[in-house]
């Protein structure tokens, strides 16, 4: 991997072109969305740059990356653009050779697909917390939700009786699904999985993950982004850095 490790922002000469035989990914270090893209890049071993955005001060040339401004989006050698984080990634997946993260079969494909519905009900929860903390409001009953909705991805786990979401290792869906996770303590959440036995065993497979540890963002970091960021602050992007 190559590329800027410091966010891009507004006033920022556009990269040039993408070398032959790589390609580059608009990210965001602290994004769940775009580490899902880092996961697959990582997992694949495909060679790649990362070019960091500012997402709350954007570089005017960055929607010709990506219309609707947000990361992740991939640009090719031949200055085609990828965006939207399951589009980016079932595309990383098909044109690169290597292991398939998304099975073949056709039913195996729809219950991983299904399952990342039932997460986005999750997901939607997380971010109402969020917006509780920046607002310093009671969070007891918007975790009662998180938890319900916790409780039934433990079910499908549950169900599928196997140590992750895709089967007996670690697939597309795992690695679409993860990003949050590792983000349960800035949501103040990580007690919610004491509830979950399945999730929770997935949860400490997954720490162990090789791709997982080289992506992973220690939770120390991980607060000190948030608190810049929930500050309005243009520099938490570049947090740790």
């Amino acid at each position: 991997m190559t590329g800027s490790e410091k966010c891009l922002a507004k006033g920022c000469p556009a990269p040039g072109p993408v070398p032959e035989g790589t390609i580059r990914v608009y990210s965001m270090r602290f994004c769940p969305y775009a580490q899902r893209a880092r996961l697959v890049l990582a997992a694949k071993g495909i060679k790649h740059e990362v070019i960091n955005i500012n997402l709350k001060n954007k570089p005017d040339w960055f929607f010709e990356k990506s219309p609707f401004g947000l990361v992740p989006s991939l640009e090719t050698s031949n200055g085609q653009v990828i965006y939207e984080s399951p589009i980016v990634c079932d595309y990383l997946d098909e044109v690169y050779p290597g292991k398939k993260l998304t099975p073949a079969d056709p039913f195996q494909k729809a219950q991983q697909k299904m399952t990342l519905e039932h997460f986005s009900k999750v997901t939607t929860v997380l971010y109402k917390i969020m917006g509780a903390k920046k607002n310093n409001e009671d969070l007891s009953t918007v975790k009662e939700e998180l938890q319900e909705k916790l409780l039934k991805l433990d079910e499908i786990l549950a169900k599928q009786n196997s140590l992750f979401f895709g089967g007996s290792e670690v697939s597309m869906v795992d690695y679409m699904i993860w990003p949050w996770f590792e983000r349960l303590i800035i949501f103040d959440a990580k007690d919610c999985l004491n509830k979950t036995t399945h999730i929770d065993k997935w949860y400490q497979q997954m720490l162990q993950d090789p791709v997982v540890k080289a992506i992973y963002i220690e939770p120390d970091v991980m607060l000190g982004f948030f608190k810049l960021y929930i500050q309005g602050d243009l520099e938490a992007y570049d947090y740790g850095l």
